[in-house]
């Protein structure tokens, strides 16, 4: 099968490339780079030996888009990685997030079902569940656009769109991939998170801190209805979350399918600390601040779905993920821009 990855250098991308191409497949790369480096791409190259062409440009641009197919198609697939994913940031851009997230998927299914792929895989997020409190989230837990931010709004705008294309193209292969929390990096230590600035994510902020860049590890909440009062994620090692992929793809069947991508297993935040420290060899400075608004106590997923029909279930634990995550940053302590 031969696979466009839209946000292909991004984080998930350069996992998800590498799972694909150590299945036999091949890849091409669509990135423009706003949110990663050139090098990510290469060193997919590097550790399977396997060609990973880049194409730089934007996913929301049909004429980019067409160029792609044009000079490295035809493809089989499509995975949408492309988007503004800062949570934060989407609250106070809304209007940047609503365009790139949506014109991405307008112009890669335009160009996608013009030039005859079969299947479409969609990276989405868990945060599209609406009811807190209905854990653990199955594929029939509640879901809604009204939702607390413009970046999961849009996710759940585009699952819309999807279904609804499904619908009127009853030969393409549709699949919706509902994110926990990735972690972790290739064992390798070549590729992996690079977030610019501050991180909003736990495990890269407790890992600058291991490397020095930052002071201390904020705990934002210690009084929650917790077993240790924080709040309590699933995490998700990012070559689990990969293989996913693959096997959403070699599974596909026509129609429009939602999968949640997870372990199952909670992990608190000190819990995910405390494995860090672990991996280090060292206890972090921490500090306890106050509750973040919009943090709720616990979310994690059911993801029985994904193991019945499409034979994926996760091998790498929270422990797997620190020891990889912490070997990535000692390899890079300043990302990809060291290189």
């Amino acid at each position: 099968m031969r696979v466009l990855l839209a946000g292909g250098a991004g984080y998930i991308g350069t996992h998800t490339a590498v799972s694909l191409l150590d299945a036999g497949h091949d890849v091409v790369l669509l990135d423009d780079l706003s949110g990663t480096h050139a090098v990510a791409a290469e060193r997919v190259e590097t550790i399977t030996g396997r060609a990973a062409p880049l194409v730089v440009g934007n996913a929301a641009d049909d004429a980019v888009v067409t160029a792609a197919f044009d000079e490295h198609g035809p493809f089989d697939a499509i995975i949408h990685f492309a988007a503004f994913k800062a949570v934060g940031e989407s609250t106070q851009k809304p209007l940047e997030y609503y365009a790139n997230n949506l014109d991405s998927t307008f112009a890669l299914l335009r160009v996608g079902l013009e030039r005859g792929i079969r299947s479409f895989v969609f990276s989405s997020t868990g945060t599209v569940y609406a009811d807190p409190d209905d854990l653990p989230f199955t594929e029939e837990s509640t879901t809604s656009v009204d939702l607390s931010n413009p970046y999961s709004k849009s996710k759940r705008m585009n699952e819309v769109i999807l279904a609804d294309v499904a619908r009127v193209n009853p030969e393409l292969n549709v699949t919706v991939l509902r994110y926990f929390n990735p972690v972790g990096a290739h064992r390798s230590g070549l590729i992996g998170e690079d977030p610019a600035g501050i991180p909003n994510n736990l495990m890269p902020f407790v890992s600058r801190v291991a490397i020095g860049s930052l002071e201390r590890v904020g705990i934002f909440g210690d009084d929650y209805d917790t077993p240790d009062g924080t709040g309590l994620r699933d995490y998700i090692h990012v070559v689990d979350l990969a293989d996913g992929h693959v096997a959403a793809l070699q599974k596909a069947q026509p129609g429009y399918a939602v999968y949640n991508l997870g372990t199952g297993v909670p992990v608190s935040v000190l819990e995910l600390v405390a494995a860090f420290e672990e991996a280090v060899g060292r206890e972090l400075p921490k500090q306890v601040l106050a509750r973040r608004p919009g943090d709720v106590a616990a979310t994690y997923c059911d993801p029985g779905k994904a193991r019945r029909e499409l034979g994926w279930s996760t091998r790498l634990g929270i422990d797997d993920a620190c020891r990889d995550y912490w070997h990535w940053q000692q390899s890079n302590p300043s990302g990809y821009a060291g290189a």
